[in-house]
Order: C-alpha cells, then structure tokens, then sequence
C-alpha cells in the first residue's frame, strides 16, 4: 500500500497529553475487530487516560503507540479500492486542519478505510468561516484522491457534520470561491449527507492531530466557568434497584447479561454482536444507557416521570424521546413514547390545535443573548400579587426566562426588572423585538436603548404573532401552566421557574439542541431516577473554546434550514370521539388562558357537511349542537397503558339507592349565604363536577383536611349534622343539573 495513502496515520506524532492519546484512541477504535490482539496493545494507552494515573509516556507507551499505528494502515484494516463498488468519503474540519477517510464495504460486509488525509490549513485558509472551511475538506479531500474518485458510476457519498453542506450542489448563486470549487468538482460524481458529529469521530480526529498547531485566538465573548456547573439533585437508588432486579428476571437480558459477562471467551464473529453491551455496578447498559426490560411498571414509570412531571412539561413526541434517551434504552422505545404521548389525555384536554402562523422571518443572530424578544402575558388570575409574566427570550438559543410581574408595570419598572433578572446573567443586548405596545413605546425606555445602545426592531403593529417566537413561547408557557396550575388558578407563580428549566432542558426543532447546550456547552442534571453512575471516560479532542463555537455554528445552521411541517387532518366519521375547543363556551374559572382548551371527549351522531358534524353533548352544556370540523381534533384512546380510569359504577344502597365515591373538592362559591363545595367525583371527568352543599362533608375529615392543605383559607362547612360519615355521597341528577345550568 503506498504510504501516501496512510501517511496521515504514519505521521500521526506522539502524544503528549491526556486528550491526545483519547483522540487517538477515538480514531483507531474504529478498526479494532480487524487488529489482532487491540485491547492489548492499547492497554498501556487506555490506562493514560484513567483518572488519577499521572501522565507518562515511556519506550512502552511508545512501542504501543507505533503497532497500533502500523496495525490500522495495513491489511486486514486497509483494502484496496474497487472501482465498481460505491465509495464513502467522510470529512471534517476543524479551525487549523482537515481530515478525511475514503472506505469501501470489504468483503465482510463492513467499512473498511481505503485511504486516510489529514493537513493544515494555510493562514487565509484558517480565516475561513466555518461553512467555507468544512466545505474546503470535502473539495481538498475529492482533489486528493482524484485518480481514484474523478467519473465514477455510482455517486460518492461524501458524509458532513455540518448541516448546510448537503444543499451547496443545489445553489443558484455562489460567491468566486464557491464558483471556483464548484467547477473543480464538476466531473465528480457525489452527494452530501449531513450527519452529526457525535457520528463523524474518525475524519474528526484526523483534523485535530496536535500536530497541527494550536487553535488560532479568535474574538468570541468566554463563559464564565461557573456556568458549567450542572444542576444538583438528591438522586434515589431504589429505582436502579428495580431495574437490577427485573434484568434478572428476564430471560433475554440474562442471555445478553451472559454473554456481555464472557465477551472475551466468545468467538469474535459473535463477540462483535454484544460491542455495544456492557455491565456497569450491576446494571446492563447499552451505549452507555440503562437497558430497561420488558417490564410494563418500570416503563411506565419512566414515561410518566419524563412527560408527565412538571420538569418534563408534557411535551410532544420527540422531546420526550430525547429526553427519555439521554439516560434509558428499550427496544421499541420510539414507538411506545409516541403511543404514550399520544394518547395523554391532559396534552389532548390542555393543547389547542396546531396552526402554522406565517411570520415576517427576522435575521438570524450569530451568538447568544446579542439578539433578544419579550412580551407580556397579561390577564391572569392574582399569583402571589402578581397578574402578568414577562416572557424574555434569546432568539439565537431560544434560551428563555419567565418573570412575574404587573400589567401596569412601567417602562422604569420594567427596565429595572430587565436589570435584576436579565441584564446580570447575560450582558446588553444589540437588538430586541418587541410588541408595539405602550410600555415598549414610551420615551422613557426609547432613552435608556439609546444609552446602552440597544436598537429597537418592532413587531408590524397588531400582529405581535410577525415575531413568531415571543408568540410561540407564550403560547408554550400559557400550555404549561394551564397543565399544572391549580382549578383556581392563583398558584401560577411557583410554576414558572419549574416552567423556564423545562423550556431550555428540551431540544429546540429550530436549533436542534437544548438552551442550555446552546448557550452552556452542557445540559444541568435533573434526572431523579438514575442512580451514581460513575463518570464515563468520554474523549474530548479539542478545547471548549472550539467546542462552543461548533455548537453556535451547528445551532445557526439548524435555524436556517428548519421549516414547519403540516400533517393532513384526519377525516371524521360518524362514532368516532372528539375533542371540542372551548373558545366560544364560557368557564366558571377566573381566566379561560389558563383553562382547559378543549372539552369532551364526545361523540359524532352525524356528518351534516363536510366541514360541519353534530355532537352528542350532556343536557347541561345549552349550546347548539353542530360544530365547525375546525373545533373539532379526534381522540388518541389509551389501549396501552390504561391511565385513564373507567367510570366506576354506582354503589347501590341497602335501601337501593345510587352512591358515588368522592375524589376531592376543586373549589367552592357562597349561594344565598349557603356554602357548596364543587365536588370532583372519583373516575369522572371534570364536565360532570357538581356543586353540592358543604355541610354534607361535615365529617369526611380526610376530605377537609386535603381541602386546607391544597386551597389554605378555603372555608370549612357548618356544623350542622351530616347525612352521612362514609366517603361516598349520594349524587342526585337534580343538584348536577342544577349545578351545570349554572356554569
């Protein structure tokens, strides 16, 4: 083989830290299954790395060093080019170099390198942004191995870890050197595909050589160390004790936990298919994730706490498999989190219907917390002393923060709270978007822009929704706490700071990582049911300072190319059960933005158009019963996992009468200077709460008790005698209509 071919290997100078010998790791762990004896001639190297273990590299390290070397740029790792099979060209670049390997599937049926490149960059190359530069390893790369590549039949995948790349071939306008590089490669037969680069390690490695030189300084505005911290919690065993005990009791894990066990005494054509197996303090995880069994309580207890928790915020499908995949692995676990998000019966209740809202697109920022958006929440039910939330939100990470406060807040008094909540963590913003709205337009704020020298852009007056993003996370925040907050709605406040870590904790479609990781470089520990793992060694090839800047580019790029996607309505038909959205119907509750948006669910008894059906309604909602299709969403039923509870049946009294089973009191109102209780009854939707007189829960002290403690200063019923001490309360049909008439 010639040396050209592996002089980026044969190159490759001694490592001197602890980062470069993981990065050479990284790179020739790709090829182990093809060298003799890996594990062994890289034992001294992996023990480098090691905590604890003081950095030495001796003739040992060294010898090891070199075989390896000599071990991945010869047979059976390296393979002689087949003009007539497809070839993969994966590139990468970083700020002083770019690396590139060139594979072919072998005859095993797995990639094999048929050659490697690795080169610095000249000074104006270093220059370059980062689009230019990732682009010119790709362009170098089909340069070098011209002889081989130039005319093929089949297209040269070529894979990129920078998302915009994959749309350069379809461009209509170029700039000289694009033009340039565009007519070099015109008689290449290739396409782009982006793929992260968690799976780009091998070029990645190849463009970070040490060797190459330091990282030029650039100007970029450093984070604070303490911003690294993570969050702390106080994390519980019992639930890793749980899943120790179930992967015992499964008859599949106990083959993998086997077989992971004994890997080494395995044969390597069946050892290759447990890699990604390994056992940590008793527990089996798969890369480097707890491997949950096929047991119905532990999944569900991991879906209930990573959706239906207030830190998790009931999010859709793939923020709650993002989330669930940080720390968990089943087999179907795509699958069932869609089945269990859609059918929550409190994201179809609390959700309006998804609507795409054409915006004005504004520029995209270039780094975090330059360019910001607020708004007001106002109208809300009194909190704490307060009746509206500032929403600020950082338009390049869509990092947010919610802040209480009053709708007849002033432009002084809003620049103070900026000041105390926004301006002490992030700095002065260069931009902001606005509403049009008194406060935002008052001389006073105007003058204290033009002193920090802050240039206002506003939203087109009465459309707030042309900045697209306040309107969404108002929207966001309004879904949360309508989940969350309680019937009377005056407890919204201690919500929001729970709602602002849930909002940056998700991954942003738009971004395509979470705030924190956007404008942190790392997501804050949350996770109460994962145990003290200990600290995975993972390979960290270059500097933060890098680091962030490749998630500044990655989130810039993500931004530019995200579009929203509509899914066609599905067609009702008669039977089938929907939702109603509330918007015309009035709510007994002090504000309907935090009420439910829909209610039912009830069932279609006739198609009367085909934008117009008929519902069976109770008696007691006195509205006309035909709907718009628009009002109307269907019902994803629970078959899965049986979260809702089936109406139980009536108790039936020795004296024959009906009872029913009390769940709690949600609120209460004074009726001719007679107190009733809204009652909820046990298995029964919120529609049927009736109101019944409080003076019949005189002694269902349990009842009283939870009453004061979830509503303090509720009043207390009278001491008249009650009809009965039971928990179970005779629900007459004439005090429900009674009581619905009223609503």
């Amino acid at each position: 083989m010639e040396k050209e071919k592996v002089k980026a290997i044969l190159e490759w100078k001694a490592p001197t830290t602890v980062k470069q010998v993981q990065a050479f790791l990284g790179l020739a762990g790709f090829y182990r299954r093809w060298v003799e004896n890996f594990s062994t001639k890289a034992k001294l190297l992996t023990e480098l790395t090691r905590k604890g273990i003081k950095f030495k590299w001796t003739d040992r390290e060294e010898k090891a060093f070199q075989d390896i070397k000599e071990a991945i740029t010869k047979e059976p790792v390296l393979i002689h080019p087949r003009p007539d099979e497809p070839y993969i060209l994966e590139t990468d670049a970083s700020g002083v170099a770019l690396g590139a390997v060139l594979s072919q599937k072998g005859d095993d049926g797995r990639l094999h390198p048929i050659a490697y490149l690795s080169q610095s960059f000249t000074p104006p190359q270093r220059n370059y942004d980062t689009y230019d530069k990732e682009l010119l390893a790709i362009v170098h790369a089909l340069e070098h191995w011209r002889l081989l590549l130039e005319g093929t039949k089949i297209p040269i995948t070529v894979y990129t870890d920078h998302r915009n790349l994959q749309y350069w071939q379809e461009a209509k306008v170029w700039n000289r050197r694009h033009a340039r590089w565009y007519l070099l490669l015109a008689s290449f037969n290739y396409q782009i595909v982006y793929r992260p680069g968690k799976m780009s390690e091998k070029p990645d490695a190849l463009s970070r050589r040490h060797d190459h030189g330091d990282i030029p300084v650039e100007p970029q505005i450093m984070i604070a160390p303490d911003k690294f911290i993570g969050f702390m919690a106080d994390i519980s065993s019992s639930f890793l004790d749980e899943v120790r005990e179930a992967q015992k009791e499964d008859e599949t894990i106990r083959v993998l936990w086997e077989s992971v066990s004994n890997k080494e005494e395995l044969p390597p054509s069946v050892r290759k298919e447990f890699r990604r197996y390994e056992i940590k303090n008793g527990v089996l995880e798969y890369d480097g994730k707890i491997y949950i069994p096929d047991d119905r309580d532990l999944r569900l207890e991991i879906l209930q706490r990573f959706h239906d928790s207030p830190i998790a915020g009931h999010q859709g499908h793939a923020r709650t498999l993002e989330l669930i995949s940080r720390e968990y692995y089943w087999p179907g676990i795509k699958a069932q989190v869609n089945r269990y998000v859609d059918t929550c019966e409190i994201c179809q209740r609390s959700k309006g219907h998804k609507q795409s809202i054409p915006h004005k697109p504004l520029p995209i920022p270039e780094k975090p917390w330059e360019d910001i958006a607020y708004d007001f929440i106002v109208e809300l039910p009194k909190s704490n002393g307060y009746d509206s939330i500032l929403t600020v939100i950082d338009r390049f990470s869509r990092q947010a923060h919610f802040i209480p406060c009053l709708e007849s807040t002033n432009a002084e008094e809003l620049a103070e709270i900026f000041i105390r909540e926004v301006w002490k963590l992030h700095g002065t913003p260069k931009t902001t978007v606005s509403d049009r709205g008194p406060t935002f337009n008052s001389q006073f704020l105007r003058a204290l822009y033009k002193g920090l020298k802050i240039e206002p852009r506003f939203s087109t007056a009465y459309h707030p929704e042309t900045d697209g993003i306040s309107e969404r996370t108002n929207q966001w925040v309004e879904g949360f706490l309508r989940t969350f907050c309680n019937y009377r709605q005056d407890d919204w406040t201690k919500w929001l700071p729970i709602a602002e870590f849930c909002h940056n904790n998700h991954v942003n479609s738009a971004t395509g990582q979470t705030a924190f990781e956007t404008v942190y470089g790392t997501t804050p520990r949350w996770n109460m049911l994962k145990g003290d793992q200990e600290e995975r060694d993972t390979p960290a090839a270059y500097s933060m300072k890098e680091k962030m800047k490749k998630i500044w580019d990655e989130a810039k790029a993500s931004m530019e190319l995200h579009r929203t996607l509509e899914k066609p309505s599905k067609e009702l038909k008669v039977g089938d059960k929907v939702w109603l959205l509330l918007t015309n119907l009035s709510s007994k509750r002090p504000t309907k933005k935090l009420d439910n948006r829909k209610g039912g669910p009830f069932t279609i008894t006739e198609k009367i158009s085909s934008h117009a059906y008929r519902l069976d309604l109770p008696k007691t909602i006195r509205v006309h019963n035909v709907f718009h299709i628009n009002l109307l969403s269907p019902v994803t039923e629970d078959k899965d996992f049986h979260r809702k509870q089936v109406k139980p049946p009536p108790i039936i009294t020795e004296e024959g009468e009906e009872e029913y089973e009390v769940d709690h009191v949600v609120n209460w109102e004074w009726r001719n200077g007679r107190l009733y209780y809204q009652i909820r009854w046990k298995g029964y939707d919120p529609i049927e709460d009736t109101m019944e007189r409080a003076e019949k829960f005189a002694e269902m002290h349990d009842l009283l008790a939870d009453l004061r403690k979830r509503l303090p200063g509720a009043p207390m019923p009278n001491d008249s005698e009650s009809k009965t001490k039971s928990n179970k309360q005779k629900k007459g049909r004439s005090i429900k209509q009674e009581a619905n008439e009223g609503k």
